[in-house]
């Protein structure tokens, strides 16, 4: 005699869809249909809405982003050197910077001023609660600074070759060309192939997942 098996909802997939729903009702906006994802993970981890009103260009993710770009460029590039090279990530920023934005949060001044030249136009060092926006930001910023995960930036390498292997001199300007270069080429061909890589809901890179599902 057969029996009636009735399967419920992961509690998971339940839970995004009332986040969805919610999301909605509060007038966030939200993308079409054809911005969702087929993949179940993506539509799990990432979410299709957005908040305008969270501020992004903030004093804090300026600050704690090119301290941390720089940080991790002379860690990485100081540690690549050795025999057993040491590589730190973008993660290690990412799990710091969320108490020091909270803490930049609640002891910046609020007071709001204007700067010559844009008009009436108020700005802040602290313009609100450390948001999301701010602090992918700050790690986008992180991950240039360790070369994407690599270490230190590619070209360094050819630097080194020219001036300790075979002794010969490279001036500043053209090592800093060299290495600007090769770091901006793969932001260069994403903005080419945005169109067929980036912005297309089918399109999804796991190794982000993880990374999105800490941010949030």
């Amino acid at each position: 005699m057969g029996t009636l098996q009735v399967e419920t909802p992961h509690p998971t997939t339940t839970a995004a869809i009332a986040n969805h729903h919610d999301l909605k009702e509060r007038g966030f906006s939200s993308g079409e249909d054809d911005d969702e994802s087929p993949i179940e993970e993506v539509r799990l981890t990432v979410s299709n809405s957005d908040d305008p009103t969270l501020p992004v260009w903030t004093f804090r993710m300026w600050f704690l982003g090119l301290l941390s770009c720089g940080l991790l460029s002379f860690l990485n590039q100081f540690f690549s050197y050795r025999t057993e090279p040491l590589v730190i990530t973008q993660i290690t920023v990412q799990v710091s910077t969320l108490p020091i934005g909270h803490f930049l949060a609640t002891t910046l001044p609020t007071t709001k001023f204007r700067i010559p030249g844009f008009g009436a136009r108020l700005f802040s060092l602290n313009p609100g609660p450390f948001n999301l926006k701010e602090h992918v930001l700050i790690c986008i910023f992180a991950n240039a600074g360790s070369a994407f995960g690599n270490g230190s930036a590619y070209a360094v390498g050819i630097v080194t070759i020219i001036k300790a292997f075979y002794r010969r001199k490279i001036s500043f300007l053209a090592g800093w060309l060299l290495i600007i270069t090769t770091q901006v080429l793969g932001y260069g061909w994403a903005g080419l192939l945005r169109k067929y890589v980036v912005e297309p809901a089918h399109m999804w890179w796991p190794s982000t997942l993880v990374q999105v599902s800490l941010f949030r």
